[in-house]
């Protein structure tokens, strides 16, 4: 029973002050009124920030204050359920539409933007801040301008553009625009870039700011975002236990109040579980990221990580009813994750990239009228920026056209390498079965010479004293061969040292032979063996054609796509993309 009394005693309070708060707000003017309203609101003191924002409302109506009623209605509509948060924010635009102050505009499509961020409609999100900000700057509104371009660096930092986002993060953060809360707000979003783009020179010190300021402001909130980013980083550097502590602090928090962070917090603690080897944790903490998702359809885009490794889990312990069950969550959060990252990396760049680059554009020109001789002097700057863009441009197709010859070339030639190898068997079988006793004197013949040589090569050894001796290179050889049948250069985290460590030689021995033998150093030698194997299964795979760059990179032990890329360009002389698009090409025609 003393749970229930407990809840009945906080509840009669609760009543008691929302009977009796308004009567002591009487004397508070709006601007008061606000900032108690932010106090409460920061301190997830959520029914005292209600009562503060339905009493604001409430004043302004009896009031008939139509701008304070739109105040009002942004007050209230934080604390609300989407539909109802909605039609809160829909009544800004009804109350103002006859204002002067045309501001609301902005702040109401910001408002609008921000209810379908949160609850994971990226499209209508980025839209409405795109509106936003034309409002904004047709207000030449400085304050809402930061706001709508702090909202699409959101956006950017989501898709995984981190970089273009930290850049703007940072833009603001070192301005003088934003309150206190805002500006702590910025510095989370720049940490979060700077370690997803691994730029951790900084982190550390911006970590200790904020929780600095997390402790002088008593937020709990920011605090625990705080303990996730530093876990975050941690996580990165492969500290995983550490990061296991710092995550655990900041869920224990975000699971109490059922905050969506506590989504990200999970990921990243399968993710350090992982990191550890211990799949049981792993899976422990992805199936509750799972349940999270199917309950609340908000996704992110490691999702996809989540359900292949849960894919394979089961698929390795014989579940085939849990495998089946993943594979059709994975479709589904892929298919919506997709199609977001579709729209928004296409309408990113057309509705907010390419206007700010013609709005730069236009201010060169106008600050050009008012100087002659500027004018004369950008507009050849210009010119000639056009011709180097259009020799760029003419140069670029030129290299795709080469690019495009070259995989053409290597699709032909693998095609040709089967086709000799198909009638080398052939001729084999002839071998066989019509010139054994020619094959036999050939044998002898090739023994005689074998030995000669050996004799030769044993004479040169005991001169120079250099060389391995003729069983250890065979067996490196031989283990190398395996190496390459068995598709082991297909491992993630291959060095010289724990390819030679696993065939029992040392580096010194492996890296000579691998020089002699194959005319080539480790590196290049674990790269050429992954390409030519990817280019003949590129030829002959469709499904593995159709996925992204990433996905063959992995599949090919790459840590990232760059490396793929560098390395694939590099042995063939022409890229990725451009081979698959050709044997594409090819398979129409």
């Amino acid at each position: 029973m003393r749970l229930i009394f407990t809840f009945l005693l906080l509840s009669a309070n609760f009543f008691y002050a929302q009977k009796q708060l308004p009567d002591s707000l009487k004397r508070f003017g709006y601007a008061e009124l606000k900032k108690k309203f932010n106090d409460y609101d920061e301190n997830d003191k959520i029914q005292e920030s209600k009562i503060i924002a339905k009493y604001y409302l409430l004043k302004a109506k009896l009031e008939r204050n139509n701008l304070q009623m739109a105040e009002g209605y942004i007050l209230v509509h934080f604390n609300e359920d989407f539909p109802q948060a909605m039609k809160y924010i829909d009544s800004v635009f009804i109350v103002t539409k006859n204002a002067k102050e045309s501001s609301y505009e902005a702040i109401a499509y910001r408002m609008k933007g921000n209810l379908y961020y949160k609850n994971d409609n990226l499209k209508a999100a980025l839209d409405n801040y795109i509106i936003s900000l034309k409002h904004a700057q047709k207000q030449k509104d400085q304050k809402l301008i930061a706001y709508a371009n702090l909202n699409i660096a959101y956006i950017n930092s989501h898709i995984g553009r981190n970089v273009e986002a930290a850049k703007m993060f940072r833009h603001y953060y070192d301005s003088k625009e934003l309150s206190e809360s805002e500006h702590n707000q910025t510095r989370i979003n720049l940490i979060n870039c700077y370690i997803e783009s691994d730029q951790l020179d900084s982190v550390n010190v911006l970590i200790k700011e904020g929780l600095d300021y997390s402790a002088k402001n008593q937020n709990k909130y920011s605090n625990s975002q705080y303990l996730y980013l530093s876990g975050f980083s941690y996580l990165k550097q492969k500290k995983y236990e550490q990061a296991i502590q710092e995550f655990s602090k900041s869920y224990d928090y975000f699971s109490s109040i059922e905050d969506n962070n506590a989504n990200y917090v999970l990921y990243s603690l399968g993710k350090s579980y992982e990191g550890l080897n211990d799949k049981k944790k792993t899976v422990e903490y992805f199936t509750k990221l799972d349940a999270n998702v199917e309950k609340t359809n908000i996704t992110f885009p490691d999702l996809r990580d989540v359900y292949t490794f849960l894919i394979d889990y089961y698929k390795e312990n014989n579940d085939t009813q849990k495998q089946l069950y993943y594979i059709d969550r994975f479709l589904k959060v892929d298919k919506k994750l997709d199609e977001q990252f579709k729209y928004l990396s296409t309408e990113l760049p057309k509705k907010y990239d390419t206007p700010n680059l013609l709005r730069e554009k236009e201010n060169i020109i106008k600050d050009l009228n008012n100087n002659k001789t500027g004018l004369y002097a950008s507009i050849s700057v210009l010119g000639l920026i056009l011709i180097l863009f259009i020799y760029l441009y003419y140069k670029s197709k030129k290299t795709e056209k080469e690019y495009r010859k070259i995989a053409q070339d290597l699709i032909h030639s693998i095609e040709k390498k089967h086709m000799e190898s198909v009638e080398n068997q052939k001729h084999e079988i002839v071998r066989e079965e019509i010139l054994p006793q020619i094959e036999e004197e050939e044998e002898e013949e090739e023994l005689v010479e074998a030995e000669e040589a050996e004799e030769i090569l044993v004479e040169m050894r005991d001169r120079s004293g250099n060389s391995l001796s003729e069983d250890v290179t065979k067996s490196i050889l031989k283990d190398l061969n395996t190496f390459e049948s068995k598709g082991h250069f297909l491992k993630k985290g291959i060095t010289l040292a724990s390819l030679a460590k696993t065939i029992k030689t040392n580096t010194a021995y492996l890296s000579e032979v691998i020089n002699t033998q194959q005319g080539k150093n480790f590196t290049t030698y674990l790269n050429d063996l992954r390409i030519d194997y990817v280019s003949e299964r590129l030829l002959e795979d469709k499904k593995l054609r159709s996925y992204k760059l990433p996905a063959i990179a992995d599949e090919l032990g790459y840590n990232n796509v760059q490396a793929f890329a560098t390395a694939f360009k590099k042995k063939t002389g022409t890229t990725p993309s451009i081979y698959i698009k050709e044997i594409e090409n090819a398979m129409a025609s």
